[in-house]
């Protein structure tokens, strides 16, 4: 049986809480830095947008650092908007724990898996390999791929990894007969 595959299809929701209007949810849209300069420092935040309320806040990237400590690449994809390392800034705990928050990976993720033959031998092994860092609990994400509860997933499946702790890199798993 081929791998089945999890990508990201688009940057996860922030769970944040707005000053405006209480809501929880904050989006980065299309993924904006602002870069301001002020002597010989920079200030680079990225910008996000309450889903509430459209509301726009800064989440402190780099604060007053000199401008000779940044990488030529990155400074040119802080002023360009570069989707990657906005992926990157987002994806980075250090900056979840400095901003309190924590990414929302609901609709921002599809599985790539085949189906599976009733007619095939079993056990059937197969993989499960991700193209993107999305965490992910292994019950919730086999159970979707195979069309099984949690529980028939629980009884079914064994795998090389906890099923119920989410993780984002590649495991392997068998399926048992009924």
């Amino acid at each position: 049986m081929p791998s089945w595959t999890v990508r990201r299809t688009g940057l996860p929701l922030l769970s944040l809480r707005c000053v405006d209007c209480r809501s929880e949810s904050a989006t980065t849209g299309e993924g904006r830095f602002r870069v301001n300069a002020n002597g010989g420092r920079l200030d680079v935040w990225l910008l996000v947008r309450c889903v509430g309320c459209d509301r726009t806040n800064k989440l402190t990237v780099h604060e007053r650092a000199a401008v000779g400590s940044f990488d030529p690449a990155a400074l040119d994809g802080y002023h360009a908007n570069d989707l990657d390392l906005v992926t990157s800034r987002l994806l980075d705990p250090a900056l979840a724990r400095r901003h309190h928050f924590t990414l929302d990976w609901r609709d921002a993720w599809r599985l790539d898996a085949p189906t599976v033959p009733i007619d095939h031998a079993w056990p059937i092994g197969s993989k499960v390999v991700f193209d993107a860092p999305v965490p992910l609990r292994p019950d919730r994400l086999l159970a979707r791929g195979l069309g099984l509860s949690r529980s028939e997933v629980a009884r079914r499946i064994k795998a090389d990894v906890s099923l119920r702790r989410p993780r984002n890199t590649d495991f392997a798993f068998t399926l048992m007969p009924v």
